[in-house]
């Protein structure tokens, strides 16, 4: 079987989950046997672009004029079975999806976000959930508080986009959902359930786990939206060192929130933005990883690392959190009391909870169960697309 794995990827100066997901899915799908034709786009190619190609740029997201011509010739000369899309935007538009079925290719999407409605993709907007744009036929509150970019022309462009796009989106032959709440929000959008597979991502093993160590690590991009303010609000509810120790890594708007807290108690430090290597090594110096967005975060991949190391997850119970942290940690409604409530129990609890969260990890979010689950789809839509073609 022949796969064009298209995605529009994101800028490597800021960390993507997505870019990872992707790139960690096609090296599964080439070890299962499949062959995989990429088609890339990088946003950080814009800035090197010819004067009237940036020029064209507005019109991408709605047409990408380009990517069309280069993916209609990608299919006469490769001739996949299907196209499996990630993120359109900007370079690729969701006009491939036309561009694959009008030379009778389908198409699969992995629904990362809630872009299909909202033109930040997050429902989330100066500091609270938003889904102003649910049911309108033209996004107008996020041109009003430009959610694109921050820009009010760039919003409109998306908003545009999106109404335009509409009919597209519905064209879609085989939606994969990341978890149940995506799964409702594409149900949501006009979607028949019948056309949504719930698979979530999945990374590789990295062995057995090693012994817990001790306390609580916060890893993740240090904005609004992940929780860190929600954290500290909690963690300065108990005495000092009470807890044990909290590690915070990241980078963001929101450093001097976890520079000052490691400035006040003994019990918190703040390790800055860390590699892959050093994000391993302060996993593994302690007992619970916390998740705690204040969005409805769609999949933080920190929980995917963190069962895969055996490490339990104390989290929000927003977005796809609790489906994917299971029985394998805690849940707490994302405000401060209900958070600084909860804290002791996962102290005291990490050890007999860690065992589950390894579980939990082979059965759902390992690369051979993903892997065939995903296979399975493609085999599903290329029958299908024989028997219409017939």
């Amino acid at each position: 079987m022949k796969v064009v794995v298209a995605h529009n990827r994101y800028r490597e100066a800021i960390p993507s989950g997505e870019n990872v997901i992707v790139d960690t899915e096609i090296e599964q799908l080439r070890s299962a046997g499949l062959e995989v034709v990429p088609f890339q786009r990088s946003s950080d190619s814009i800035a090197d672009m010819p004067a009237i190609q940036k020029a064209l740029l507005p019109v991408s997201p709605m047409l990408g004029p380009a990517a069309q011509h280069d993916l209609a010739s990608l299919i006469e000369t490769e001739k996949p079975d299907l196209i499996h899309l990630h993120n359109p935007y900007p370079l690729l538009s969701p006009r491939v999806i036309r561009t694959a079925h009008a030379h009778g290719i389908p198409v699969v999407q992995t629904v990362h976000n809630y872009r299909q409605v909202c033109s930040s993709g997050l429902y989330f907007r100066d500091g609270h959930n938003c889904h102003d744009c649910r049911g309108k036929l033209l996004g107008w509150p996020a041109i009003k508080n430009k959610c694109y970019r921050g820009s009010a022309a760039q919003s409109a462009i998306m908003a545009t986009t999106l109404a335009v796009h509409r009919p597209t989106w519905r064209s879609v032959d085989r939606y994969i959902a990341l978890t149940d709440k995506i799964a409702a929000h594409l149900t949501d959008y006009g979607i028949a359930p019948g056309r949504i597979v719930i698979k979530p991502n999945g990374l590789p093993d990295p062995g057995q786990p090693e012994p817990l160590g001790d306390g609580f690590l916060f890893g993740a991009r240090l904005s609004p939206e992940k929780g860190l303010g929600l954290l500290l609000d909690a963690w300065r509810r108990h005495p000092d060192g009470s807890l044990g120790p909290l590690r915070i890594a990241g980078d963001g708007e929101l450093r001097h929130l976890a520079e000052q807290a490691a400035a006040e108690r003994s019990d918190v430090t703040y390790l800055g933005p860390l590699d892959r290597a050093g994000m391993i090594a302060a996993r593994r110096a302690s007992s619970v990883v916390v998740a705690v967005p204040t969005w409805e975060d769609v999949l933080p991949t920190v929980i995917l690392e963190a069962l895969s190391s055996g490490r339990p997850v104390l989290g929000t119970a927003v977005g796809g959190v609790p489906y994917l942290i299971g029985a394998a940690g805690w849940l707490a409604e994302p405000n401060p009391a209900a958070l600084a409530e909860i804290l002791p129990t996962a102290r005291a609890e990490a050890a007999r909870v860690a065992p589950a969260a390894r579980e939990r990890y082979l059965t759902h979010f390992h690369p051979g169960v993903l892997t065939k689950r995903l296979i399975e789809v493609y085999a599903g839509m290329v029958e299908d697309s024989q028997r219409t073609s017939r």
